[in-house]
């Protein structure tokens, strides 16, 4: 199951992009994040935009977002939302223009000592398998060559390729080590990508749209592998994707992003059967066993150079054309007010969007989380 439109991030100058939508402060004993990003923003300066022009477009537009041990998290939006530029903010890969990344709590240093052991414990599942592997190396040689970055030849690197390759379902391992990736399936390519990520051990993955390149027989198969991964590893993981079907089926929780934000977040189960922000019912509308009438929504994406006032959302939405923001008295604001950055609860099962009327309780069926009442 897919959706698919486009968008890009955009933001403010300043390191405070943005009021936020207020959550409380973490309760004391809760567990620490093992990844986290707080208020992070990155801005890519183009000399023309959509609409002509030079500016600043930001794929990244403010965004809090927390990966709990053993936790997966599912990045939802169409294409250009930012959730890609967000993973390689979370892998050290780009470094924020505003806010921080957090790993266990503490702020990631971006010197090439602190980022090579920083990556040693999270680590990348890239899209195309194809791509990503070196046609003329073999199985093997690809899955050691992390091994050999971080700790040179060691005496049990066989026998350390050959676990990652078993853990990643390729058994016994013997019959794929001399293999080239052109032997193989595609499935079995992504499967030798994943084994070059656990062969550092790592506690987190993040995954770039781990089976969007795959043939839909495969891709409950690598699924069904993330999750026994997680069950059996203990690893948390963050998997950035337009596929609310993929999302439905792995995550624990899901932050769905529009034009570099997060808009609306919570557990999948109740962001993805009930989406209370506008912008998920009409991303969940389009797909076949949805029950609803597909939403079309009006207009173009934004130019992320020159994002609107208030809502950003508000041109493309269709609670604010309907008349239905109007009848709850939130019309206005939904045009000159920005609804602000959704801060992570110290509750993981809190539920929030950043939406005026859904803060408004005409209609929505949640409303953001106030000091103490993080429950509807």
């Amino acid at each position: 199951m897919t959706s698919t439109a486009s968008g890009n991030g955009s933001l403010n100058t300043t390191d405070d992009p943005a009021p936020a939508v207020a959550a409380p402060a973490r309760a004391a004993g809760a567990a620490v994040p093992v990844l986290s990003a707080r208020r992070v923003a990155v801005a890519f300066s183009s000399g023309t935009g959509l609409a002509g022009g030079s500016g600043t477009a930001r794929a990244v537009d403010g965004v809090d977002l927390d990966v709990g041990s053993g936790e997966i998290v599912a990045l939802v939006g169409e294409s250009g939302c930012g959730k890609t530029t967000l993973a390689r903010l979370l892998l050290g890969l780009e470094r924020p223009t505003a806010g921080r990344v957090l790993f266990e709590g503490t702020p990631l240093r971006y010197r090439s000592r602190d980022l090579r052991a920083f990556r040693r414990r999270v680590q990348l599942v890239q899209q195309d398998p194809a791509g990503s592997l070196n046609p003329r190396r073999t199985v093997y040689e690809s899955v050691a060559e992390g091994l050999r970055v971080h700790e040179g030849t060691t005496a049990d690197e066989s026998d350390r390729v050959g676990r990652a390759l078993s853990r990643a379902g390729l058994r016994p391992p013997e019959r794929f080590l001399a293999a080239y990736p052109h032997e193989l399936s595609g499935g079995q390519r992504q499967r030798v990508v994943i084994a070059g990520a656990l062969v550092l051990e790592p506690e987190v993955l993040v995954a770039d749209e781990p089976v969007a390149s795959l043939d839909a027989s495969v891709r409950g198969e690598i699924l069904r592998l993330l999750l026994e991964l997680r069950a059996d590893l203990g690893l948390s993981a963050l998997v950035a994707t337009h596929d609310l079907g993929l999302a439905w089926n792995i995550a624990d929780r899901v932050a769905v992003m529009y034009l570099g934000r997060v808009v609306e977040t919570g557990p999948v189960e109740e962001v993805l059967a009930a989406p209370a922000h506008p912008y998920t019912r009409a991303l969940l509308s389009v797909l076949p066993d949805s029950g609803s009438a597909p939403v079309v929504l009006a207009g173009e994406p934004p130019d992320p150079k020159r994002v609107p006032p208030g809502c950003r959302f508000h041109p493309r939405c269709p609670v604010l054309a309907s008349g239905a923001a109007e009848h709850a008295g939130v019309a206005d604001r939904c045009r000159t007010e920005d609804p602000g950055v959704l801060e992570e609860a110290p509750d993981a099962s809190a539920r929030r969007s950043a939406c005026h009327w859904v803060a408004a309780g005409a209609g929505g069926r949640i409303r953001p989380p106030d000091h103490g009442d993080r429950k509807h």
